[in-house]
Parts: C-alpha cells; structure tokens; sequence
C-alpha cells in the first residue's frame, strides 16, 4: 500500500471532527460454491439494511490487517476461512448524510477494499450475538446494491466492475 495515500486518510483534526472522513478497510466476499453472488450481511437492529463487512483502521493498522481484523470481528472468519484475491487499486469514499455523521465516523469514510474467497464452509461464519450483524446471505451483486442506502451505491458500483479483475476474469 503506497505509505502516501494510506497518511492522506489517516490524519483526523480535533477541531472539525465532522470534517474529516474516517479511515477504514471493507471486504468483499465471494466463493466458487456461490458463482455470480457476494456474501452479504444484513445490519443488527435495521432489518433489509445489507452491506458488505467494513470498519475503520486502529491507529497505525496496515489496511490488509485491518481488513482481516474486521472480518474476524464481525463475522468470525478468521485468516485461514479465507484466500485474500487481492485489493481494490485505490481507496473508496463516501460521504454521511448530515444527520449520521459522529464524532467517531467523521463526514464519512475512506475505505480500502480487498477480495476475498470464502474457502472454509458457510458454517464457519459465526456473527457475535451482540455483534453490527444479524444474518448474512449469498446475493447477486445487482441485487445488494438495489436494496441498499443511497450513501453506498456508487462504491459498490465500483467494487463490482472491479470484480471481475479480482477474480482474475
């Protein structure tokens, strides 16, 4: 990851928190076993919110690490659950609306996607009881970005024109 573009999302003004935009890695989920769809989770206490695994970096945290502490967090896959297909080529923003927009979170998040292959069954996916998801299922990539907010549209648009050359198509 190019150290410059990685410090240009890292750096969060004390002043203006809602100004800035929060640092984070997302995941991408796919399998052989489920051709043409992506692993999708759908969002604790907002039934038919569905989004794909993502959080911000801890202070210092390489966005690859980042992306398989997340996935362990918050969906109990853990490294070996998972063959790394290989990162977006450059990290992706999208701004809050103004009425979600928290200290924490900032005006909205940059994020750095990786691919990932679910090697390891459905089963080994274990969501925290107290956990951001309830459920998950396998969707066809048209059909999450249909039913989600409008916030994230246009990044998953671009992780799905990307995904063929992820998977190496």
């Amino acid at each position: 990851m190019d150290a410059a573009a990685f410090a240009t999302f890292r750096a969060v003004p004390s002043s203006l928190p809602e100004q800035y935009f929060r640092a984070g890695a997302g995941i991408v989920l796919v399998s052989p076993r489920h051709p043409g769809e992506v692993l999708a989770f759908e969002r604790s206490g907002v039934p038919g919110a569905w989004q794909f695994p993502q959080g911000g970096l801890d202070e210092d945290e390489e966005p690859e690490r980042g992306a398989y502490r997340e996935l362990e967090e918050e969906t109990g896959l853990r490294a070996s659950d998972v063959r790394l297909l290989g990162p977006f080529p450059e990290p992706l923003a999208y701004e809050l609306p103004a009425e979600m927009r928290r200290a924490k979170t900032g005006r909205g998040q940059a994020l750095y996607w990786f691919f990932f292959e679910l090697v390891a069954p459905d089963s080994a996916i274990i969501l925290p009881s107290d956990g951001e998801f309830a459920r998950f299922r396998w969707l066809a990539f048209d059909e999450l970005i249909a039913g989600m907010v409008a916030f994230r549209k246009p990044t998953y648009e671009r992780l799905r024109q990307h995904l063929p050359s992820a998977l190496g198509q």
